[in-house]
């Protein structure tokens, strides 16, 4: 069977491993919840999945990457946040020490939203764009002026944003520690807000696959695969869930 991604794409790569949405999830909502009782946002699903104290911030899910799933449920409207469902096996365990990962999620991030946005959000996105790829570089022992083949293809389809973006941040390579705690969340939260910004009519569907995208990008990058949540594990969490509830 091919493996799609859940717009029903071919998909390259790993799997996300998710045969089908089990019954007894209960409705995905926006924000924060106490109990299952009263809803459940993407990552706290995640969470009870995962094993751990329900929570919009498990530990299981890279930080920057729960702070995306977050974004896009929240941001994703009231119909179309069920096509998230299939994902939230897919973010359990991908997280990782290596200081290059959050620049590959941030990087991807943009890449996916920046051709959507609009001049506005596309000047943001290319900075953060730029950030990541001199962060990836500088941790890589690569010169930093240079750019991957995919940020140059994506920058030259935008060529007045790119120059604008090169001039503005010239040289520029944050610090490790302040390009996680500010650079990459802002470009995930620009790239979120671009693909919004690019139109109403399809953003549920942008929105999912920009989170699809960061999902395939974090799996990919992992040295170590990370097993796929087993579909009947998934199934009787759902089951536990929807009779029991979560405990206060």
């Amino acid at each position: 069977m091919t493996d799609r991604d859940l717009l029903g794409r071919p998909r390259a790569g790993r799997g996300h491993g998710a045969a089908g949405v089990p019954e007894g999830l209960p409705v995905l909502s926006r924000g924060k919840h106490r109990r299952a009782s009263e809803g459940g946002c993407f990552m706290e699903f995640a969470s009870y999945l995962a094993g751990e104290r329900w929570s919009d911030h498990p530990a299981c899910t890279q930080p920057l990457l729960a702070s995306l799933a977050r974004l896009v449920n929240d941001s994703t409207t009231d119909d179309g946040r069920g096509a998230l469902v299939p994902l939230v096996p897919a973010v359990v365990g991908l997280r990782s020490d290596d200081p290059r990962f959050d620049a590959v999620i941030a990087r991807r991030c943009a890449l996916v939203a920046l051709p959507r946005a609009p001049i506005d959000e596309q000047r943001a996105l290319a900075v953060g764009l730029l950030a990541a790829e001199r962060m990836l570089a500088r941790l890589d022992g690569r010169p930093v002026d240079g750019l991957s083949p995919e940020a140059t293809t994506a920058l030259a389809a935008v060529p007045a944003v790119r120059d604008w973006a090169l001039a503005f941040a010239a040289g520029e390579v944050p610090r490790l520690r302040t390009y996680r705690k500010h650079a990459a969340p802002t470009a995930v939260r620009c790239a979120v807000q671009g693909t919004l910004a690019g139109g109403p009519a399809d953003s549920d569907r942008a929105l999912a696959d920009l989170l699809s995208r960061a999902v395939d990008e974090a799996r990919a990058f992992l040295d170590e695969p990370v097993a796929p949540v087993d579909h009947a594990r998934w199934a009787e969490a759902c089951a536990l869930l929807a009779r029991d509830g979560v405990p206060a």
